[in-house]
């Protein structure tokens, strides 16, 4: 649908400043009192800005090539207001491209009442019970699946961030200093919210939301019961254990049901990439691990090649950002390489990433290489997939599917895409995609594929593992359109 030019852009952008302005209350009141989350091509809409409300309009017009605006999406969420929804997450521009599709701009309450038939019919409670959720450390992870958590409470009745569980350090004001890092990251910038400290009870008071911090140096020193926590699900964050002996000790302590890994899980432990396996996670499973963030980046696109043109066999390069686990200036490490000043240089490394992608996709097991080049900057990788394909293609076509696949797919929340010729690594800090697809930058020829992949491999990675933590608790919410995956807001 093409709209004609306006004949005043100034008076055309405050008429939808101003609806933009109107929809923040509608959606939030949805949140808070009916559990309803809206979004726009999975981008969220809850707390969020004027601009960033119209920004995910333009977001639609770039890639959907439809002239979506708040004109349309205005009284499309009016609509939504006025039907019985509870407990659902509604794509309010998807829907909205349906009515304009279908021509029934004339009866939008109709329309939007058929199409949500089957959201308004589902009456069932996300979850019987709020879940309580602990985390395990207060890292780069654990720090960003806090605000995640925090900022997806809604009303109160889905996951509880109940407890962070950290070794006591070595200041006195040890509290403030964790809260202080939660508060401001010089990476993904300020929390959106209050941080209350209360030292006498440690504990933190985030967004109104009363977390404990509990000192301890294993788990097996904790009852959780007697902070008013039980059949907690426990999020790992501190790679110290990675097997099923080691993560089981979670399970000894009282008031803990469940434990999920943000690290690649050894053994026989499932590794999760939602959006592919997560259908694996069974309600008797009590330890699950949610992979790496290479592997979250390049499985889902992987599945989705392999599923239309086949690949035979392949090579994964990822460009990864340094992480703590190297040095800032040269010391001894006992890895190869990765003692050498991060800041400073291009370390080469290995990656486990193209191995781990047969625990997700057995089909693949064994055409795969992979290595790793970890560069200066501190946040946002590349994932670079060299492929021999089974099938011919071209680059117009590859792109074309994949565009299709990041906006119409159940991997929509997987799989984002770019055409711009202009972004590069720090345009995707703050992606709640497990991966973007550069369209720009593909490859083809004939059999023969290179494609490019930006992943923001701290936030990206946290809105996935909060995804399989959502699946593990058995949160389920009815959704428009059915097969879209669960968006983190």
């Amino acid at each position: 649908m093409n709209r004609p030019k306006p004949d005043d852009f100034f008076k055309d952008w405050k008429a939808r400043e101003a609806l933009a302005e109107s929809m923040i209350p509608m959606v939030g009141k949805l949140y808070r009192e009916r559990n309803v989350s809206i979004t726009i091509y999975g981008k969220p809409l809850v707390n969020r800005s004027v601009i960033d409300i119209m920004k995910a309009h333009r977001f639609v017009r770039q890639v959907e090539q439809n002239e979506l605006s708040e004109f349309e999406s205005f009284p499309m969420l009016e609509a939504i207001c006025n039907l019985d929804i509870v407990s659902a997450e509604i794509d309010l521009g998807k829907l909205t491209v349906a009515c304009m599709n279908a021509e029934q701009t004339a009866n939008i309450t109709a329309f939007a009442e058929q199409e949500l038939a089957e959201v308004i019919s589902n009456t069932n409670q996300p979850l019987e019970a709020p879940q309580d959720v602990v985390l395990y450390g207060f890292g780069r992870i654990g720090r960003l699946v806090a605000r995640l958590l925090v900022e997806n409470a809604g009303g109160g009745d889905c996951l509880r961030l109940k407890a962070i569980v950290v070794r006591k350090g070595g200041a006195a004001n040890d509290l403030v200093k964790r809260a202080s890092l939660l508060r401001r990251d010089s990476v993904h910038g300020s929390f959106k919210g209050t941080i209350r400290v209360d030292e006498e009870t440690n504990t933190l008071v985030v967004n109104g939301n009363e977390v404990k911090v509990i000192y301890a140096n294993n788990p097996a020193e904790i009852d959780y019961t007697e902070y008013g926590i039980d059949n907690a699900i426990v999020v790992d964050n501190t790679g110290v254990w990675r097997d099923e002996d080691g993560l089981g000790q979670h399970l000894q302590s009282k008031g803990v049901k469940k434990v999920i890994l943000t690290a690649p899980g050894k053994g026989n432990l499932k590794n999760i990439v939602y959006g592919i396996n997560n259908k694996d996670i069974l309600p008797e499973d009590t330890i699950v691990s949610a992979a790496s963030c290479t592997t979250n980046a390049i499985v889902p696109v992987l599945k989705s090649l392999l599923d239309k043109f086949g690949v035979r066999h392949g090579h994964v390069e990822t460009v990864h950002a340094f992480t703590n686990d190297q040095n800032l200036i040269d010391n001894y490490h006992k890895g190869e390489r990765r003692g050498r000043a991060a800041p400073l240089n291009m370390v080469l490394t290995e990656t486990g990433a193209a191995k781990a992608v047969a625990k997700a996709l057995p089909e693949l097991k064994g055409k795969l290489t992979g290595n790793a080049i970890r560069v200066p900057t501190p946040n946002v990788s590349m994932a670079i997939l060299n492929l021999q394909l089974e099938e011919e293609t071209t680059k117009e076509g590859l792109n074309e599917y994949m565009r299709d696949v990041a906006l119409h797919s159940s991997l929509n929340l997987q799989i984002d895409y770019t055409n711009s010729p202009e972004v590069v690594s720090s345009d995707f800090v703050g992606s709640r995609h497990a991966c973007v697809f550069d369209a720009k930058a593909t490859i083809v020829d004939g059999q023969s594929a290179v494609i490019y992949l930006w992943y923001d491999n701290e936030f990206g990675y946290s809105c996935q593992v909060v995804r399989c933590l959502e699946d593990m608790a058995g949160l389920a919410l009815a959704r428009y359109p059915a097969k879209a995956a669960l968006a983190v807001q």
